[in-house]
């Protein structure tokens, strides 16, 4: 049998998390170890010690970016991804330069979501295209990294797709017959090519750029 990933979800709505909970708990290798508010969500991370956190971005008691960034400081943080009801909610930006590994709307689709919580937890990116797009519309900083990317090479605007469909060093190799050390390089060149800190903002203007039309969420 497959490791089960635990799952906490914060979010201040009830209905929210019972919903998420009752949607992942369908799968065998996804469980929901707790549900709770903004003021208990560290708490609950440190208790639990999940593989995963999906963190509502605003909250009334305690919002999103402050609980993310006490987990992230936390000995053994959990990837975190962001809920959020808003398409165009000018914080997603701030979360994901504060360490969040995506983000994803609240009305994604149910049957997506458990496949979503194990690219999180494999350590891939999970982005809402929808979300994506609209974040990024006219974003100064974006169109500058839309300009970069054009300026990969073949081989790296490859391993940038594969990096955004949520793919792993070793995955990406496998796919284009390289070492995961290598890939692991080709990264490192694209992050700094791109001038981004991480795999989420690359991914970010990978979509942007139009590399990802047609792909939907990432798998």
């Amino acid at each position: 049998m497959s490791r089960v990933i635990r799952v906490v979800v914060v979010d201040d709505e009830a209905l929210v998390r019972s919903g998420f909970e009752l949607i992942l708990g369908a799968s065998d290798d996804v469980r929901v170890v707790a549900t709770a508010v903004g003021a208990e969500a560290v708490e609950a991370v440190r208790r639990e010690r999940p593989d995963v956190l999906l963190l509502d971005i605003r909250m009334p008691d305690v919002d999103g970016l402050t609980v993310l960034r006490a987990v992230r400081a936390l000995p053994e943080p959990p990837v975190v991804a962001m809920l959020t009801t808003f398409d165009t909610d000018e914080y997603v930006l701030t979360a994901l330069r504060n360490g969040a590994a995506g983000f994803l709307l609240k009305d994604t689709e149910p049957e997506q979501l458990a496949q979503l919580v194990r690219t999180l937890a494999a350590g891939g990116v999970v982005l809402s295209p929808k979300a994506s797009h609209a974040v990024l519309r006219g974003h100064p900083e974006a169109d500058e990294g839309v300009a970069r990317v054009g300026r990969l090479t073949e081989r790296e605007r490859q391993v940038l797709v594969l990096v955004a469909e949520g793919l792993s060093n070793g995955e990406v190799g496998a796919r284009v017959h390289l070492s995961a050390s290598t890939v692991k390089d080709h990264v490192s060149a694209i992050l700094g090519k791109l001038r981004v800190g991480s795999r989420v903002q690359a991914a970010l203007l990978a979509q942007r750029a139009g590399l990802l039309v047609d792909r939907g969420t990432q798998r």
